[in-house]
Parts: structure tokens; sequence; C-alpha cells
């Protein structure tokens, strides 16, 4: 007697769980293969615990759970290195925890593959941004810097919040702080850890000084600090203070942080694009922001 085949569903040879405190070698070691496109990932590596982390792994079963793949999944969700079965994977388990994010940023292949996966169970994007150009500077600045820019003091958190307010309202149509206290307390940790670039100028308005430029160190890992939020006050533009100041800020990260800077910027922002290639800047990959 003949039994009848079953042809069961096959099931890729990788599997997708929690990062743990054991797998930080291995996740540290896939990061700085890669310490641009995982600067982010890597810097909350360092501070998670030896418990789950933010972070998931892709892992192959067939070659002694060899760690293949990252993303870590926060406010933010950033993979790295899923083929398309392992986005498959990631999106399976995405998908059980629907908003569980704001964005998806990261490589561009990454993201929008991932977000093709579980658009359709997280509801539709409020904008996606596609492509960005993740830049690198990796060398000393040839250009003068502006030695009026430095570190911002702890005093300074109140003159630094409105400059952070402006860009991020500027940047995504709104304003962050009617959420909550989260982005004010965020703008304060990165003061205190010496991690906000500031150019102060007079007020406008009265006597007193207000913040004309800022940049913040926004990711930081042992390897790339990636520099986020760059601002100038709407009324200076155009005069060459951004090329000097962060000039002076790729300057002093490199001397007091990481020897490699990054940023990225969305393609069709032509001005800034040209201030990152004056400073040094040269354009590495394409990245994409999906933002919900």
């Amino acid at each position: 007697m003949h039994l009848p085949r079953l042809h069961l569903p096959i099931r890729p040879p990788l599997a997708v769980r929690r990062i743990y405190g054991v797998d930080r070698p291995a996740a540290f070691e896939l990061c700085r293969e890669h310490p641009v496109d995982t600067a982010f990932i890597q810097q909350n590596l360092e501070h998670a615990g030896i418990g789950p982390s933010g972070a998931v792994g892709l892992f192959s079963k067939v070659d002694e759970a060899r760690l293949v793949a990252l993303a870590w999944i926060s406010g933010t969700v950033t993979p790295f290195g899923f083929s398309d079965e392992g986005l498959d994977l990631l999106a399976e388990y995405l998908r059980a925890r629907p908003h569980c994010a704001s964005s998806l940023v990261g490589p561009r292949a990454q993201v929008l593959g991932l977000w093709e996966r579980i658009q359709g169970s997280w509801g539709a994007a409020r904008e996606v941004r596609d492509p960005q150009l993740s830049m690198v500077c990796d060398s000393d600045v040839s250009i003068e810097g502006d030695a009026e820019v430095r570190p911002a003091v702890l005093d300074e958190a109140s003159l630094v919040l409105p400059a952070a307010v402006a860009m991020f309202t500027e940047e995504l149509g709104y304003d962050p702080t009617v959420a909550g206290s989260g982005y004010a307390l965020r703008s304060r940790s990165l003061v205190r850890a010496g991690r906000t670039y500031i150019k102060l100028g007079p007020r406008v308005d009265g006597p007193g000084r207000r913040v004309v430029f800022k940049a913040d160190v926004g990711a930081l890992s042992a390897d790339v600090a990636q520099i986020q939020g760059v601002w100038t006050a709407p009324d200076l533009r155009g005069r060459g203070i951004a090329t000097a100041a962060l000039a002076e800020v790729v300057r002093q990260v490199r001397r007091d942080h990481a020897p490699v800077v990054s940023l990225y910027v969305n393609h069709y922002n032509h001005a800034a694009f040209r201030v990152y290639e004056k400073v040094g800047f040269r354009t590495r990959s394409e990245w994409a922001s999906v933002l919900l």
C-alpha cells in the first residue's frame, strides 16, 4: 500500500528572536562590519543589559545559530542585513505588534522592503521619504570652521529647546511638545551628554541671546557619530553660517566622539546637500524613512 505524500510548507532555515546579552558579541561584530548603517543599532546595544533588548536578530538555524541580520525596534524601526526571506520573517514578527513605532528609518532596500510587507496591518504612512542620501565625512575638514560653535551646557537647555522644536516642526510638520514632555527630555539629555552643538546670537525681539545654529549627535556608537537636527535660524539663512558652523561641529565631533561622522538628507533638500558637500561629506548610499 502506498501512503499519500504530505506536502508541508517549507519554512526557511531562519529564525527571528530578541537579542540578549549573550548575543551582543555577535551583534557588535555585525555592526562593526557596517558601522554607518548600524550606528543607531550599535548605540542602543552598547547600553543594553544582559536581558532582552530592543533589538531582534535574524539567525541562521543551519549554521550554528549564526546572527545574519539585525533590527532595532522601539520608537524607530531600523533594519539591517535582511534577505527577502528574512524580511518576510521580520514582517511576521512586526505584524503581531502593530503601531509599536512611529517611523522606519535605514538603508533604502531594507526599509521599503519591510514597509511593503507590513503596511497592510500597520496602516497608511503619513509620509514616505525616498530616497534619502546617507553621507559620510571621515577625514579632516578643509574649510575654516566657526570658532563660536561649541557644545551647549546644561544651563542653556532652555535656549536650545525652542531651536530644537522649530527644527522638528519645520522638518516634520508638527510641534513635538504637544505629545508630552518626551521631546524636551530628549533635548535636555543630549545637552547633558555634550552632544548638542550651538552658536549663539542676539535675540531679534528684545535683550538676551538665542540659538542661531544647532546640530545634535543624535546617534553615537564606538565607531560612528550620526549628526541630526541641523538647523539655522530662518532669518539668518543664506549667509554661510551653516557651512562654517557644521565644519566646526564635524571637527569637534571627530576629535571628541568618533572618527567617522555621518548624516542623511532628503534628496530634494538641495541647499542642505550643498552645505554638506562643502564641508566634506560624500554620498555613500541611499536610505529611506517611513513616517507613521
